[in-house]
């Protein structure tokens, strides 16, 4: 059983009581990894039903080593799907990744590099359809994000790295993807409550978060006589490893990330990936595209 799994958690599957905080004070290095986080994300979604809503698709996925791009790896594979993962860092999470979609009978192709280069996404791209025939639905999910305590600390480096990740690799994705997406096929983008809300203390993410609801409805006007429906995820808090490891946040406000929702808690990755099969699924959402899903655990400001 994978170790995000959620099945060791009580008998009654439409009952189960979700972690809250506070969690275990940590800070993560780097972009953080998800197997060094307490406690795991849960992403193997047990008490999801499969339909063979995505058979036969195949679908990229940024960011797909942990968090919400492993929990949607997962989730397709388990519609029918093979899957591509483009990941920054983190090889053993990668591998994770992997694992649990092989160990579903899918095949995942796994790609290590920066989505904010335009090259690495052409070669992505390329091998993807070289390998599995062909691609259907892209899911830009990768993202950076730093916490600023004053403006006038916000350095440019930050700035820019921030939209190149954030925006310039959503727009490169899409770019490269294009030329082989047809009829039917569907991009989704991870947006957040930030980019609908805005943040004091995540100013420049916040501003790529609302460009990226921006670009997808520019997008979906543009892509319709295509027949491809471009959607966003805009989700509240969910624990995966970028909160904890964002430079900016002490263990302490990490223990008690998302206990502000109404629900008190963050949301688990599994929670959120179905909507992304919402809007890869024809069989769903045929007649949806430019729309924001907004995934806030009932948060108002």
């Amino acid at each position: 059983m994978p170790q995000g799994s959620i099945q060791d958690v009580g008998p009654a599957p439409n009952r189960i009581e979700e972690p809250k905080p506070p969690f275990p004070k940590q800070h993560l290095d780097g972009t953080g990894a998800e197997y060094e986080l307490r406690p795991r994300p849960r992403y193997d979604a047990s008490r999801y039903r499969a339909a063979g809503k995505l058979e036969g698709r195949v679908a990229v996925i940024t960011g797909g080593d942990s968090g919400i791009g492993r929990a949607v790896a997962v989730l397709y594979a388990r519609e029918g799907a093979d899957v591509a993962i483009t990941y920054f860092s983190h090889d053993r999470d990668a591998e994770e990744t992997r694992a649990a979609v092989e160990a579903i009978g899918r095949r995942c192709l796994v790609f290590k590099g920066d989505v904010g280069n335009p090259e690495f996404c052409r070669q992505c791209v390329a091998e993807i359809v070289r390998e599995l025939g062909h691609l259907d639905i892209v899911v830009s999910n990768a993202a950076v994000q730093t916490t600023v305590h004053d403006l006038e600390a916000l350095t440019p480096e930050q700035l820019e790295r921030t939209f190149r990740t954030n925006v310039f690799g959503y727009m490169y994705l899409v770019q490269a993807c294009l030329p082989h997406l047809g009829p039917g096929s569907a991009i989704i983008a991870t947006g957040s409550e930030t980019g609908l809300f805005g943040s004091g203390r995540l100013p420049d993410y916040s501003a790529t978060k609302g460009a990226i609801h921006a670009l997808t409805r520019s997008l979906a006007e543009r892509l319709i006589e295509r027949g491809i429906r471009v959607n966003a995820v805009a989700p509240g808090p969910v624990w995966t490893p970028l909160n904890p490891a964002d430079p900016g946040l002490t263990p302490e406000q990490v223990s008690r990330f998302g206990e502000r929702t109404a629900m008190g808690r963050p949301a688990q990755p599994e929670e959120i990936a179905p909507a992304y099969v919402f809007f890869a699924s024809a069989a769903d959402s045929s007649f949806v595209t430019g729309q924001i899903l907004a995934e806030l655990g009932g948060v108002n400001p």
